[in-house]
């Protein structure tokens, strides 16, 4: 049947839409003078353009209509003839695509966004001051044969469990959104309403999948999916999405709103110069400006193109039931678009959090702003947190200058400095991190293993310099950050492509033939974890750094929360020999609980551990600015944690 109007209103959404007994279709191509729908619509070849499947234009330059016969699983594309070239274009809003060979002429698939039977109502992520995030790659995290082959969204699956013993409750894939290459960081997207076509498992490998699948979904307690919902590309990403809430674990998208893919401009079926105006002039594309940040740069300024990124974020709220974003590179966005960057981070903050108050929306913004975490009727641009770059440049710093030895200056004053933002309104107002995909990516820097410890990245220098690294990161006031393999040891520079860089894949081989250094580092992580999990002034923006001592290479701070119970004192040291008889103020008398001990970790259970036994007895002698002080044993390289034994135990 020829294309018609029927079931078209002014609010139609755009791409592709079942509705009654077929589909409705719209796409903005303003300058284009004709616009066809064209593929297989229920087993019948149409790719050709004709009277019979051409659209309508409004007068916004919207094209729109409706399509009897269309069915799930059908392939379309749009036929675009404009006053430069005409040829096909795949759909903006694509949901699905193909995996075509010939790659990137594949073809967009008509999609149920129902087709996914969800379980996880009732669930909610943390409040954001809880969240503790773990940054994974989706093709290079745990899979077989990863060398070779990129791992797969069902993949992650298999180290689920491992993810929930670690503690985590939030974790951020890298970009998942469809990409020119099977390999890639996902900072180049093309489709940004499809997920990554080579991430997807194929038919023919789909049975191994099912069976782990419902085998996690019946020890939650939850109804087995079917062969005919988890075939579906797009469906498993959204069983992985909804076995980690089933799980406990949030789930942050990391979407890139400032730049297409560098390689876009070579893809004649994308985005680029989508309505096909006459002379292929950069400044004439029309989802993008003659600028470039390692690919074309979004035109914010044009109305279409910011409701294009917000309809994408709210569409993975809505379809993929994702609980925040990572919004990659905020400052380009502002940098490239002058007077409509800031305006239109409003716009997209505001919306997300009307659409859901509880998705947590980070911001990676150079240099650090508090402004992109004030509210909109501040001036600020409306995020909720901001990846910091302060505590890690510092406690990097100190890593480079106690591998020096023993004698070295070390400046403790700077990772004090960096503890507390002050410019932020509220702890959780920032995300720190160690690692991060840019920060150890190859031909970046080191992982902090071989940073501490630059001759032998397992030497005892490195084991426990490494453990207090973490100690800073998973105790100070921020939402803290993970990097993949951070939490076992992992030495060895990330790479997207390890069919380039085979040394560069996560050693979990490591963990399962028992390599004792890996083992005691992931229980280390486990535990301080939990400690961060249990312990609410750990989650608070309340802490005092009373101690600092460059000489003694020392630093110890306060943590409260009022009302709640147990104080809490954290004391570093990156000495190489233990502190005995170290007198320090504690900001209450009576007895302090030491609760952790990083020490204890290292040859687990160490059988030589430095540390005060159960506890230490705070007298009434004043120091440091408290009434209160204790003599306590520091271990070498090494951090304690001390609580307050009066008020409530939690």
């Amino acid at each position: 049947m020829p294309m018609s109007q029927q079931n078209i209103q002014h609010d139609t959404p755009l791409g592709a839409n079942l509705l009654g007994n077929g589909a409705a279709f719209r796409v903005w191509a303003p300058r284009a003078l004709r616009v066809h729908t064209v593929g297989n619509f229920g087993g019948q070849n149409q790719w050709t353009p004709n009277d019979d499947n051409l659209m309508i234009r409004d007068n916004a330059g919207y094209w729109t209509g409706f399509l009897s016969g269309v069915k799930e699983n059908d392939q379309y594309k749009f036929y675009v003839v404009g006053e430069g070239s005409e040829g096909w274009k795949r759909d903006p809003y694509a949901r699905e695509l193909t995996i075509d060979p010939a790659y990137p002429r594949c073809n967009c698939i008509v999609r149920d966004p129902n087709s996914y039977p969800w379980h996880d109502v009732g669930w909610k992520p943390v409040p954001f001051n809880d969240l503790v995030i773990y940054q994974l790659h989706v093709g290079t995290f745990f899979g077989p044969n990863r060398g070779s082959r990129v791992a797969k969204f069902l993949d992650v699956l298999d180290r689920l469990d491992y993810l929930v013993a670690l503690g985590v409750n939030a974790v951020e894939p890298l970009p998942i959104t469809e990409f020119a290459s099977p390999r890639s960081l996902g900072y180049d997207g093309s489709d940004i309403f499809s997920p990554e076509m080579d991430f997807q498992v194929r038919e023919d490998e789909i049975d191994s999948y099912l069976s782990r699948v419902n085998s996690l979904l019946a020890t939650r307690g939850q109804q087995a999916l079917t062969r005919e919902q988890l075939v579906i590309p797009i469906n498993q990403l959204k069983a992985l999405v909804d076995l980690f809430h089933l799980s406990g674990i949030a789930v942050l998208f990391d979407v890139v709103y400032n730049h297409a893919g560098f390689q876009i401009g070579g893809q004649d079926e994308s985005l680029w110069f989508f309505d096909r105006a006459a002379g292929f002039d950069p400044n004439d594309s029309l989802y993008f400006t003659d600028r470039t940040h390692t690919g074309p740069v979004f035109a914010i300024w044009k109305q279409e193109v910011r409701q294009f990124l917000i309809d994408n974020a709210r569409f993975f709220i809505d379809e993929y039931h994702i609980d925040g974003f990572r919004y990659d590179q905020v400052s380009v966005i502002v940098e490239e678009n002058s007077t409509s960057g800031w305006p239109f981070c409003q716009s997209l903050t505001g919306t997300v959090r009307f659409v859901d108050p509880s998705v947590v929306q980070v911001a990676e913004y150079w240099p650090v702003d508090p402004y992109v975490t004030r509210s909109v009727f501040e001036g600020g641009a409306g995020f909720d947190s901001n990846w910091h770059d302060g505590l890690r440049d510092a406690i990097r710093s100190v890593l480079g200058q106690v591998a020096n030895g023993s004698e070295a200056p070390v400046n403790m004053g700077k990772i004090a400095d960096t503890l507390t933002s002050p410019s932020f309104s509220a702890g959780w107002k920032t995300v720190h991190y160690l690692e991060s995909h840019d920060e150890v990516k190859r031909d970046r820097g080191p992982r902090i293993a071989a940073l501490a410890d630059g001759d032998n990245a397992r030497s005892w220098y490195a084991r426990s310099r490494s453990r207090v690294a973490a100690g800073f990161i998973l105790t100070a006031p921020a939402i803290p950050m993970l990097f993949m393999g951070q939490e076992f040891l992992e030495d060895k520079q990330w790479s997207d492509n390890p069919e380039f860089d085979r040394d560069s894949l996560l050693y979990w081989d490591g963990l399962d033939i028992g390599d004792k250094t890996m083992i005691d580092h992931l229980r280390f992580s486990q535990e301080l974890i939990a400690l961060r999990n249990r312990h609410p002034a750990l989650r608070t923006s309340n802490i005092n750094v009373f101690h600092v001592h460059n000489n003694n290479r020392v630093l110890a701070f306060h943590r409260w929360i009022s009302n709640i119970g147990r104080d809490l004192v954290v004391v570093f040291t990156f000495r190489e020999q233990t502190w005995y008889d170290y007198r320090l103020g504690l900001p209450l008398g009576g007895r302090w609980l030491e609760v952790f001990n990083s020490d204890v970790y290292d040859n687990w259970v160490n059988p030589i551990v430095a540390g005060n036994g159960s506890s230490v007895e705070a007298e009434a002698i004043g120091m440091h600015g408290f009434g209160f002080s204790a003599s306590l044993v520091i271990p070498a390289s090494g951090f304690v944690v001390l609580a307050s034994d009066a008020g409530d135990n939690v």
